[in-house]
Formats: structure tokens, C-alpha cells, sequence
């Protein structure tokens, strides 16, 4: 989403790399630039206006040590200013309560329902016992698109297809809850426009007869400022604890993430990228701040990897892979388990200095379709022992999977040369000096 802004923000800091100090002439351009970078990515004009007046004013202030180039003593000035505009630190939402509810409001197509199931995915798999509510009394598919997600996820979810009162469907939802012992409540409403005050008012109902824990406001990041502006009247109505947004792997601008927390005074505290279940993370801005700079965020990327990878699956393959015993069906397995932590170019964008280089990059998940085919064409002991496959079994696995001769050949000799790249470092680490080289 910040590609374009990361491009721009990168060009305005370049002016003072090579300098050999900060001046009023040489900042006062960067600035300019820095402030029609965040303009061009619909940044509200006087919010970007206020964060470039504080970024002139520390970098004059600042003195230059001698170990830090102005260029980067400018970049961590910004860095600072932007964590600061997007909250600070990350907040995290209120699960008080016997149950806990956590009521979800927003416009119509921002994505509500795919986040209500999303974070009673991410509940669950803190260990809390959830329960989802259907209130969207409007949208015929939305109950039915609701219990979808929650057979996704193994979550119950609560309906009352044929009551048109939202606060009763609500209001009985609550006592089914005690009742099966439920802890959390995800109560998902009815999309609405801000100028219907038949469906603010009920919103409004909504909230004041459950007197939910947390109200989280689900917000398209894909619509810009005007996300920022629909935020603001949500938030004089509900007066709502935090923000969702949503879409984020699609091509905006980002200005509402980076304007909503001045604008409305409330902390962004999810953010929301694909359809997947697991495509959800608590917002950080200092992370979301270095990776808008092109600096990375590996602690995301680590926490990902955490979530995805089953530690006992994790202790078998690196037992085989110290005995040299490394298979296709372990390599299929890590294949799977690195497609859980989310898109791969994304991923990559996470490790510093990767932003740019995989830009233009065209990488996606379905990259991987024709090596999982080539695998799943296998027989068992062809995965088992690689070895096993000549000329006449390449050719019948190129067919059965529906790729060529040579993505086999080469599927096989990387394969093969990650097996010797184990085995060197095996070597290496009985003869004691692979620790040696990591000290």
C-alpha cells in the first residue's frame, strides 16, 4: 500500500545524503518534498503540514554526531514523526467482562463480516472460547457469509435469520453466551452510510443495550481520505474505542493510516490484508513507520514465522535434516506452513533493504502451485527418496503435474543442492566450527 509514498519519501531524503550537515536551505527542501510526498498520499493537508513543521524544527534542533550522516540522522527524525502521527504504541483491545463484547461497526463493503471472523480466529487461537454474532438484519448473504467464516475457523455462530430487531438478536446472543460458557462476543452489524439516521440510530441502540467492552470502527482503507472523514462522523455518534483497517494489500495511497489517529484521537488497532483468516495483525506504528521508509519490520516477520510453524513439526524436520534425511514431503511440509504467514511478497518487503528490490517483483503464493504439483505427482517413496527419480520418471511427474521437463530438472537440482548445503553444515557443526563462526 505505502509503495508509492516509500518511493517519494525515499527521493526527498536523498537530497541531504552526501551533505556534509543539516542547514535551513538544505532542510527546508527536504521538508517540501517530504510534505508534497504525503499530500500526493492523501494525507490530510493540515496534518501533513503540522508533522513536516515538527520534522524542520527537530532537524535544526538536532546536532549531527560525527558517526551519523545528516541523510540518516533526517531519516530517523521522520521515522519518529510518523510513529508518533499513527499512535505511538500499539494499543490492545478490552476483553473485560463475563462475556467480554466486542461490538463491530462500519460502512457498507469495508469488510466487517471477513473482519469479524478474522479476529475471533485470532481469539481463538489465544485460547479464548468465542462466540460470533450475526446482526446484519439487512444483507440476505451476511449471516450466511458469517457462519461460513465460523466453520472456517471452528467458531460458533449465533442467528436469528428470521428477527428484524438487531438490540433483541444481540440481547439473546448475550444470554446464549453465558449459557455455553462463552468468554468473548464478536457482535457484527449491519453495514450503514453515516447520512442514514435510521441506521445510526440503531447502531447507536445497539450499543447502549449491550454496553460493549470495546467498539472497533471497520474502515476501507481503500477510500482514502474519505475513510478519515466517515471515521470522524462514526465516532461523534459511537464515540467507538479504536479502528480496523481493512484492505490494506490493495492499491491506495495510505493516507487514512497514516491520518486517522490526529484526525479522529483514536488508536488504529488492527490491520487487515487479503480474505485469509490468518490475514490479520495488531498494528504497530514504529513497525508500520520503518516499513513505510524502506527499513524493514523483521519483528513481524519473526512473529509471523511463530504463529505459522507447528514447533513440534518444526523438531522433526531439523531432526532429519541433522541426520540427513531431508525429503520432499518435508520440504512440501515447510512449503505449506510458509504460505500461512501470508503473501511472500509482503513477507519479503518485511527483511531490510528487500522493499525495493521486490517492488516490481511479481510474487504470489500461486508461485508455488507448479513445485506443490510437481511434488503431489510423486509417488510416496519417489518423495521419500529423491534419488530414485531418473529420465523416465521426470518425464511421467512433468506430465502428471502439468509442468515441464526443465521445472522438473530444476525443482530437482535445487532440491539437491539445499540437501548439500545441510549436510556441509551438519559437517561443520560436529566439527565445532559452525559455532565457532557464529561467535
Amino acid at each position: 500500500m505505502f509503495e508509492n509514498l516509500q518511493d517519494k519519501l525515499n527521493k526527498a531524503i536523498k537530497t541531504l545524503k552526501g551533505q556534509g550537515r543539516i542547514t535551513d536551505i538544505n532542510v527546508a527542501a527536504t521538508v517540501k518534498e517530504v510534505r508534497r510526498a504525503l499530500t500526493d498520499a492523501d494525507v490530510n493537508y493540515k496534518v501533513a503540514k503540522e508533522i513536516t513543521d515538527r520534522i524542520k524544527e527537530k532537524a535544526l534542533d538536532r546536532k549531527v554526531l560525527i558517526a551519523v550522516e545528516p541523510g540518516q540522522l533526517f531519516v530517523k527524525i521522520v521515522q519518529e514523526e510518523l510513529t508518533d502521527l499513527m499512535g505511538g504504541q500499539a494499543q490492545s483491545i478490552n476483553t473485560k467482562g463475563e462475556p467480554a463484547i466486542i461490538l463491530i461497526a462500519g460502512l457498507q463493503g469495508s469488510g466487517k463480516t471477513t473482519f469479524s471472523g478474522k479476529l475471533a480466529n485470532l481469539l481463538k487461537r489465544q485460547g479464548r472460547n468465542v462466540l460470533l454474532v450475526a446482526c446484519d438484519i439487512y444483507r440476505p448473504a451476511a449471516i450466511d457469509q458469517l457462519k461460513v467464516l465460523g466453520e472456517q475457523v471452528g467458531v460458533e455462530v449465533y442467528a436469528e435469520p428470521e428477527n428484524k430487531n438487531a438490540v433483541e438478536i444481540a440481547q439473546n446472543a448475550i444470554e446464549h453466551a453465558k449459557k455455553t460458557n462463552k468468554r468473548i462476543v464478536i457482535v457484527d452489524t449491519a453495514g450503514r452510510l453515516a447520512i442514514d439516521e435510521q441506521m445510526m440510530q440503531e447502531i447507536e441502540d445497539v450499543k447502549r443495550a449491550l454496553q460493549p467492552a470495546e467498539t472497533l470502527f471497520v474502515v476501507d482503507s481503500m477510500t482514502g481520505q474519505d475513510a478519515v472523514n466517515t471515521a470522524k462522523t462514526f465516532n461523534e455518534r459511537l464515540n467507538f474505542d479504536g479502528v480496523v483497517l481493512t484492505k490494506l494489500d490493495g492499491d491506495s495511497r495510505g493516507g487514512a493510516a497514516l491520518s486517522i489517529k490526529t484526525v479522529v484521537n483514536k488508536p488504529i488497532k488492527f490491520i487487515s490484508t487479503g480474505e485469509k483468516m490468518e490475514a490479520l495483525d495488531v498494528f504497530y506504528p514504529d513497525r508500520m513507520a520503518s516499513r513505510i521508509l524502506g527499513m524493514g519490520d523483521v519483528i513481524s516477520l519473526v512473529e509471523k514465522a511463530q504463529q505459522a510453524f507447528d514447533e513440534d513439526e518444526a523438531k522433526r524436520i531439523n531432526a532429519k535434516m541433522r541426520q540427513n534425511q531431508f525429503d520432499f514431503n518435508d520440504f512440501l511440509s515447510q512449503l505449506q506452513q510458509i504460505k500461512k504467514m501470508g503473501n511472500v511478497k509482503d513477507l519479503l518487503g518485511m527483511i531490510p533493504g528487500m522493499g525495493k528490490m521486490v517492488k516490481d517483483l511479481d510474487i504470489d503464493n500461486d508461485s508455488f502451485k507448479p513445485i506443490e504439483a510437481i511434488i503431489q505427482s510423486m509417488t510416496p517413496k519417489e518423495r521419500e527418496k529423491p534419488e530414485l527419480i531418473d529420465a523416465n520418471r521426470k518425464k511421467r511427474i512433468a506430465l502428471g503435474s502439468g509442468t515441464s521437463l526443465t521445472q522438473v530438472n530444476n525443482l530437482m537440482k535445487q532440491f539437491e543442492d539445499m540437501r548439500k548445503m545441510m549436510k556441509q553444515m551438519n559437517r561443520m557443526q560436529a566439527s565445532g566450527k559452525l559455532s565457532k563462526m557464529m561467535k
